[in-house]
């Protein structure tokens, strides 16, 4: 691609959405300039921060000036500005409007869920359960890999890490989350950070459970 200049994403490899950001510019073949946000050094409530996104979450993009934030926003832009085609994110308002409403699914559920993790373990069973019974196809939209793909799997691969799930229960999802490790950028875009936020949320659960 001609994208001779820089783009800036603000990011921390433990959050989910920025992975799926990640997972999203790779299959791209576009390289992002990481800028690390050290949340718990409150980077993202700094001044130059907040101009970037009011907000004060991450992931945010910097396209030469362009700001973008939110993963799913800046996942559809990258697609519509970089990709060579529209599989990813369809053109069609069939293939779209299915894309949307698993990227809406992963915000308003799976991501959501991740957030109580530490004490509804049966919430995220059932949003495993949801995700179990979504998916009627090899991917979450349909037969071909969209970045509703890339979101949904940014948490389901960090939920999974603390909250196991049957394989015998959920073979589909086993079978998508199969499909999803071939990519040849998976690992360093996602697999890595899932099990590091993993790690991280089983240690939290400890130290609450001995406070």
């Amino acid at each position: 691609a001609g994208n001779k200049q820089t783009i800036l994403f603000y990011t921390l490899h433990l959050s989910p959405p920025c992975r799926a950001v990640e997972l999203t510019a790779k299959a791209l073949g576009l390289q992002l300039e990481r800028k690390i946000v050290d949340l718990l050094g409150g980077d993202h409530l700094k001044p130059e921060f907040l101009k970037l996104n009011p907000q004060h979450t991450i992931p945010v993009l910097d396209d030469n000036g362009t700001i973008v934030s939110e993963s799913h926003a800046i996942m559809i832009y990258l697609v519509r500005k970089y990709a060579k085609d529209n599989i990813l994110y369809p053109t069609d308002l069939i293939g779209q409007a299915r894309v949307n409403a698993l990227l809406h699914f992963e915000s308003g559920v799976l991501f959501a869920r991740l957030r109580f993790i530490t004490d509804r373990i049966e919430y995220v069973q059932t949003a495993y359960r949801l995700l179990e019974d979504t998916l009627a196809d090899n991917f979450v939209a349909g037969p071909t890999m969209t970045i509703a793909d890339f979101s949904c799997v940014s948490t389901v691969a960090s939920l999974m890490g603390f909250v196991p799930m049957e394989k015998s229960t959920h073979p589909k999802i086993y079978a998508w989350i199969e499909r999803m490790q071939q990519l040849p950028y998976y690992e360093e875009a996602n697999g890595a950070g899932a099990a590091d936020l993993a790690k991280r949320i089983l240690l939290a659960m400890k130290a609450n459970r001995k406070a």
